[in-house]
């Protein structure tokens, strides 16, 4: 039996914020392969996925290259640089088999965010933790592959 994601969006905001959130959600579908984001581009909108698999994506040194660095699934948020300045993807993302998600407006959240403290609040501390587990994913990610390999040798 698994546990639930703490950072999933049902596990983290309570019904009533959930509901003023999902009221400004529309339905989107990619298909397996197309490209969400890229980093660098500018972070204007956010999903949440309702099924199918979205994988974030570091860039390596080289041309060409990244590096997966999570996969994500239902109920988890897709993207977090809308909501800081200079709403600029620090990541990539992809999907790896169509994808069913709601996407929402940046712009939108934020104004709403900024009308409604309590709201505001719990939406900052849902992407806030959010952004923590990604941060780690990523570090672990970097040191699979670049720290220093060690062979016990006899």
């Amino acid at each position: 039996m698994s546990t639930p994601s703490p950072i999933r969006i049902a596990a983290v905001l309570s019904a009533e914020h959930r509901g003023r959130l999902m009221s400004h959600a529309r339905e989107v579908n990619f298909a397996e392969g197309a490209r969400l984001f890229d980093e660098g581009r500018p972070a204007r909108s956010f999903w949440i996925v309702r099924s199918g698999t979205v994988t974030l994506e570091i860039p390596l040194p080289g041309p060409h290259r990244s590096a997966a660095v999570e996969s994500l699934g239902p109920g988890e948020l897709v993207g977090w640089s809308w909501l800081f300045p200079p709403y600029v993807w620090q990541l990539s993302a992809e999907a790896m088999t169509p994808v069913r998600a709601y996407e929402f407006d940046g712009e939108t959240v934020r104004l709403l965010m900024d009308a409604d403290p309590a709201f505001g609040s719990a939406v900052g501390h849902w992407v806030g933790r959010v952004l923590a587990v990604r941060l780690h994913q990523t570090r672990t990610r970097l040191l699979d592959l670049y720290a220093p390999r060690t062979g016990a040798t006899r």
